[in-house]
């Protein structure tokens, strides 16, 4: 029974070395700024972060902080912000 606990943490120390392998579709997180707590989530392709500048702008530094962090883990569409989408749609 142990040899077979040994293998499985054998294999996820082999797995932690490629984070290529995860992909988020969907997640939520608590990000703590300077000013304040903010949840921040990520879901059916859409990003949204409680603070106000997101209201305004449709990211933050807290969403593009969270990019940063998680990379190629989350998908392509959650890499792109909205200001590089929409200057690409207007060069079209």
């Amino acid at each position: 029974m142990r040899s077979s606990l040994i293998g499985k943490i054998e294999k996820a120390k082999r797995y932690a070395q490629e984070p290529g392998r995860v992909t988020f579709s969907g997640l939520t997180a608590v990000f703590h700024g300077e000013n304040d707590d903010h949840k921040l989530s990520y879901a059916n392709g859409k990003w949204h972060c409680a603070c106000h500048f997101f209201s305004q702008w449709g990211t933050c530094s807290h969403i593009m902080a969270l990019q940063q962090i998680l990379g190629n883990m989350l998908p392509k569409e959650a890499l792109a912000s909205p200001i590089e989408t929409e200057t690409q749609t207007l060069e079209k």
